[in-house]
């Protein structure tokens, strides 16, 4: 027993009491019961303190015209409370004997009773004139063998008088006699009792449950945070992410929920984090000379995020891919443009149409709005839209002192900045990964080529603006670190609800996980 644990006991505990109440309720116990209840026992003799003609009613009940001396009236409820059916031959009495339940009132006699309320009308067929079994003898009610099926019931209203000689205020209650063969204890009729909550057994069960519950939180905040058991991709630290905007909104859900379930790590993010793909990729290249090689030569808290693969010459940058990222071009809301061929897109970004009016928009002069060099989503745009050509030259620097009677074009540094400023200019182009786009108001997607940014296109090969999200490592991290564990959390379950959610796809959904790109590319 040494290496069973506490909490092993109270959770099998916890488990065995609903199992064992659920088999005592409905195997053992609500096999067959017979059940009843006493709906109403009162005397008429408090009826003098009462005024008027229909309190004076009750005290002139008569017996063949007799009064009675102190009547009462009884209701009594007989039901099946088990969970099968029970018949006449149920009954624990001789074969010749129709009698099923008797009902004895001590120091009272009967003076009339009826059998009303049954729950279907073919128990009243038990009950017609003259059925063995069914009368009142003196004090005592008998009724006959009646079916009744599970749930079903039937009441016995009875005025009652007290007999004389009986003494005190208060008479006896009903003595209800009756068996069933296979019935629990013994067969013997039981007393049931309505809860509006539940019954007394159910009541001590919760209680037992809520005892339960109790004593495994209690152990778990006695054994400590140290003792609990954490999820194998936590890892204690400090990591510093850094790249690209595109993929920011992913990695500060991810960074939250990371340090949300790992306590001892730690991810400060600022505003100066994400500011690109190349200022990222310099960030962490940055970092590792200036660590300088360690045992195993890489850095295990840092990681930079790309838009694509890195340019040559940092042969020290390792690549991860994390996620297939999709792209959309952007225009303000003036321009009337909700399409545009790919032709028409390069012909745009090489000055060949310069108002939208050329295809079939609203006469503005076009306005392009681009990121600065370095960002991962410019380097999309060029590669995969523009086949490689070279963006117009820059009009004017600040993008707040476009001339918008002309076509111009500027650049910001980040993917919300670049969708502000779109929303904000007549005549605005711009380009921005899909979940900013879509969240962003004043700004609408164009579709390409009549295909808009799903990641279906993009399999397909019809929709070219997609690309490659990578993660990159100064060096191989070590196994245990923040950087490896992060990176591992990311292509876990939790990590990959967070993709999802912004409109990216998991690598490891794809044909070919290692290359992370689409079928079509």
């Amino acid at each position: 027993m040494s290496g069973v644990s506490w909490e092993s006991v109270i959770a099998v505990f916890g488990l065995a009491v609903p199992v064992v109440a659920a088999l005592w309720e409905f195997v053992v116990a609500g096999r067959k019961r017979l059940g009843y209840r006493v709906q109403m026992d009162t005397s008429a003799r408090d009826s003098g303190t009462s005024t008027g003609p229909q309190a004076r009613v009750l005290q002139r009940m008569q017996w063949d015209g007799v009064d009675l001396d102190d009547p009462s009236v009884v209701l009594l409820r007989i039901e099946n409370v088990g969970w099968t059916p029970i018949v006449e031959e149920d009954y624990v009495a001789r074969m010749d004997d129709p009698v099923g339940i008797r009902a004895a009132f001590p120091g009272r006699r009967v003076v009339g009773m009826v059998v009303t309320e049954c729950s279907h009308p073919v128990l009243r067929e038990f009950f017609e004139p003259g059925t063995a079994g069914l009368g009142a003898t003196d004090g005592v009610i008998t009724l006959p063998k009646v079916k009744l099926n599970r749930r079903a019931h039937y009441k016995v209203l009875a005025v009652l008088d007290r007999l004389p000689g009986a003494t005190g205020d208060d008479l006896p209650g009903p003595e209800i006699s009756a068996g069933i063969v296979g019935g629990v204890r013994g067969g013997t009729i039981k007393r049931t009792e309505y809860y509006p909550f539940a019954s007394r057994p159910v009541r001590w069960l919760l209680a037992l449950l809520v005892l339960v519950s109790v004593a495994q939180s209690v152990s778990t905040f006695a054994r400590g945070e140290d003792a609990v058991a954490a999820p194998l991709d936590c890892a204690e630290g400090t990591l510093h992410l850094s790249g690209s905007t595109a993929f920011k909104e992913v990695l500060e859900q991810a960074a939250e929920q990371y340090t949300k379930t790992c306590p001892g790590a730690r991810i400060p993010l600022t505003a100066d984090s994400f500011r690109g793909s190349v200022p990222g990729l310099d960030t962490l290249a940055a970092a590792g000379e200036k660590a300088g090689p360690g045992e195993d030569g890489g850095l295990g808290d840092r990681l930079a995020f790309s838009d694509g693969p890195k340019s040559d010459g940092r042969p020290q940058l390792l690549p991860r891919p994390v996620a297939l990222s999709l792209f959309t071009l952007v225009v303000s809301e003036d321009t009337g443009i909700r399409d545009l061929s790919l032709k028409q897109v390069r012909d745009i970004y090489a000055g060949r149409i310069t108002n939208w009016s050329q295809v079939k928009g609203n006469p503005l002069p076009i306005q392009l709005v681009s990121r600065h060099p370095g960002s991962g989503t410019r380097t999309a745009l060029e590669r995969r839209v523009l086949d490689g050509g070279p963006l117009p030259a820059v009009t004017t620097n600040d993008c707040r002192s476009l001339d918008t009677g002309r076509p111009g074009r500027c650049e910001v540094g980040g993917t919300r900045a670049l969708l502000d400023t779109v929303a904000a200019t007549p005549g605005a182009l711009g380009h921005s990964e899909v979940g900013s786009a879509t969240a962003h108001e004043g700004v609408r997607q164009v579709r390409i080529d009549g295909y808009p940014a799903t990641l279906e296109g993009a399999d397909q090969g019809a929709y070219p603006f997609w690309e490659t999200e990578i993660a990159y490592t100064y060096g191989e991290p070590p196994a245990d670190s923040i950087a490896a564990g992060f990176l591992r959390y990311l292509a876990d379950e939790v990590g990959k609800d967070i993709i999802r959610s912004q409109g990216h796809r998991p690598c490891s959904e794809l044909a070919e996980p290692l290359v992370c790109r689409p079928g079509g590319a």
